[in-house]
C-alpha cells in the first residue's frame, strides 16, 4: 500500500485524536515499519489494518465507522497532492464517472505498483450514477468517505446508498443520487 495513504492517515488520526494517540496505536500496532513512512514509500496493507485496529480499540470507535472518516479525510489529502486530477472535472458525478478511465490510469503512472479497487460503472444519468466497486481489500466505507467528499468539494450533495454484493465488502454496489 502507498505510503502517501498511510501519511493521511496519521495525519487524520493526530489531527482528531492528538499526537499521543498516534503514538498509542503505532506502539499498539507493533509494526515492522516501526510505523515510520514517507509518502512515496510502498508499506504491507497488514500495517494498516493494524493501525485502524488499534485506534478503533484505543478510542472505541467502529472499524468500518474509522474507515469512513478516513474516506473523508483522504479525500482532501489526495487533492491537495494532486489537484490537476480532480480539476479535470466541473462535477462530482463527472469526477466518479471517470475513476477507472482517468484518475486510475494517472495513479498508475504515479505508482505503478498500486493495488486499487475497481468501479464498473452500471447505470449513468444527469443525476444518478450506479457502479460496482471491487476489491480484496474490502474497503469500501473507504470509497463511501471518498465519493460523500467529492460531493462537498464541488458544493454539491446526494444520497449515497450501498449494498453489499459479497459479505466480506469485496464487491459492493453504489447508489449515488445528486441532488439539485
Amino acid at each position: 500500500m502507498k505510503g502517501i495513504i498511510f501519511t493521511e492517515f496519521l495525519e487524520m488520526v493526530e489531527s482528531k485524536f492528538g499526537l499521543e494517540t498516534v503514538d498509542n496505536i503505532i506502539e499498539g500496532a507493533d509494526l515492522p515499519s516501526q510505523g515510520i513512512y514517507t509518502s512515496v514509500g510502498t508499506y504491507d496493507f497488514n500495517e494498516m489494518v493494524s493501525l485502524i485496529t488499534a485506534l478503533s480499540k484505543d478510542t472505541d470507535i467502529p472499524l468500518g465507522e474509522l474507515i469512513y472518516t478516513f474516506g473523508h479525510y483522504l479525500f482532501a489529502g489526495l487533492g491537495a497532492a494532486h489537484p490537476e486530477v480532480i480539476q479535470s472535472y466541473n462535477s462530482p458525478l463527472a469526477l466518479l464517472y471517470s475513476i477507472e478511465d482517468h484518475i486510475h490510469v494517472h495513479v498508475q503512472k504515479l505508482y505503478p505498483d498500486a493495488e486499487l479497487p475497481t468501479f464498473k460503472i452500471l447505470e449513468k444519468t444527469e443525476d444518478t450514477l450506479s457502479m460496482v466497486y471491487s476489491s480484496t481489500r474490502g474497503l469500501y466505507r473507504l470509497a463511501h468517505g471518498l465519493i460523500e467528499k467529492s460531493f462537498e468539494h464541488f458544493n454539491e450533495s446526494a444520497t449515497v446508498a450501498y449494498e453489499l454484493l459479497k459479505e466480506d465488502g469485496t464487491e459492493v454496489k453504489f447508489h449515488i443520487t445528486q441532488h439539485g
